[in-house]
């Protein structure tokens, strides 16, 4: 059975950010963003990519393969500015879309690291936005 987002949190928060199940050896991190019609902060688990620059990584607005972008990431574009939860520690982070060589130097090593994702590309028309979220205090 599946666990619900909310336990996927709770079990991040507990255990200083690992989770185990069908989560575990991935990387998670908990993103708190605001909502673009609504104004609400929402919380969101997501798998992420080190971009080894310190606080700085990418997200993958996949959605399984939907036609659809995510609503988290309709949030980003709208409103930028978010927080991280990265392990044990919390950072405020500015989001931005990647593009052009850029996107796809890091889309093709998730890919790799990660097929299911490459799955998730062929089920659907659109790109696949990679989101780079840096920490807002470098």
């Amino acid at each position: 059975m599946a666990r619900s987002e909310r336990e996927i949190i709770d079990e991040f928060r507990a255990s200083g950010g690992k989770v185990g199940g069908e989560f575990a050896d991935t990387p998670l991190l908990i993103l708190h963003s605001v909502g673009a019609k609504s104004g609400r902060t929402h919380v969101t688990a997501l798998m992420y990519q080190d971009l080894g620059q310190g606080q700085v990584v990418a997200v993958f607005a996949s959605k399984g393969g939907a036609p659809t972008n995510p609503d988290w990431y309709h949030n980003l574009v709208a409103n930028p500015r978010v927080t991280v939860e990265l392990g044990a520690e919390t950072f405020e982070a500015m989001a931005r879309v990647a593009f052009g060589e850029e996107r796809m130097l890091i889309w093709s090593a998730w890919k790799q690291r990660y097929p299911f994702f490459a799955q998730f590309e062929r089920k659907t028309k659109r790109e696949i936005p990679v989101v780079i979220l840096e920490c807002a205090k470098r």
